[in-house]
């Protein structure tokens, strides 16, 4: 199978009614499971920015992490942790973002990112964009230049790839799927 769309479509598991009646769960850990899909897709990832100057992967809990730390590898990159707020031991600067039905915060590190710094946020599926559009504003509060947000998924219908975008941040993504 050569087709990128095809394999990565065909390593991820969809799961119905999860984590409510209605939802179509669209899991990456069967793609994380699997050697060439997983390369196959940090590399598309990462691709458009080798030989940038790219300071710091930035990853959302939690598959953000798993992802983020394969593409700081590929780009010679740091790592820095975007978690939800009590997780981190360390000085941290937080910010407040939309869920589906209320509002979560999430933090980093104070000292994760310098004024400057070359930043690519990355997570595993885009949908409404309430969580990326947080972690975009929490890096851009420390003084991260933000080249660009990747993921693997992007649910279009929920219009979270719009919202990063109308905050002028290049959204990345590789496949899609309708609906939610």
């Amino acid at each position: 199978m050569s087709n990128l769309t095809d394999e990565l479509e065909a390593s991820i598991r969809t799961i119905k009614d999860y984590p409510k009646p209605g939802i179509l769960f669209r899991d990456i850990t069967t793609l994380l499971g699997q050697p060439r899909a997983f390369r196959r897709a940090v590399d598309e990832l990462v691709h458009p920015y080798a030989g940038q100057q790219i300071s710091k992967i930035a990853g959302i809990e939690a598959r953000g992490f798993i992802l983020g730390g394969a593409m700081a590898h590929q780009l010679s990159a740091g790592f820095v942790p975007i978690r939800k707020k009590g997780k981190l031991p360390h000085e941290t600067v937080r910010v407040a973002y939309s869920l589906e039905y209320g509002v979560d915060e999430m933090e980093m590190h104070k000292d994760a990112v310098k004024e400057g710094e070359s930043v690519i946020l990355v997570d595993d599926l885009i949908a409404t964009g309430g969580t990326a559009e947080g972690a975009v504003k929490l890096l851009r509060q420390m003084g991260a230049n933000i080249v660009a947000a990747c993921f693997v998924i992007d649910l279009p219908d929920l219009g979270g790839r719009r919202k990063l975008e109308d905050l002028g941040v290049q959204v990345r993504t590789l496949i899609e799927y309708p609906g939610h």
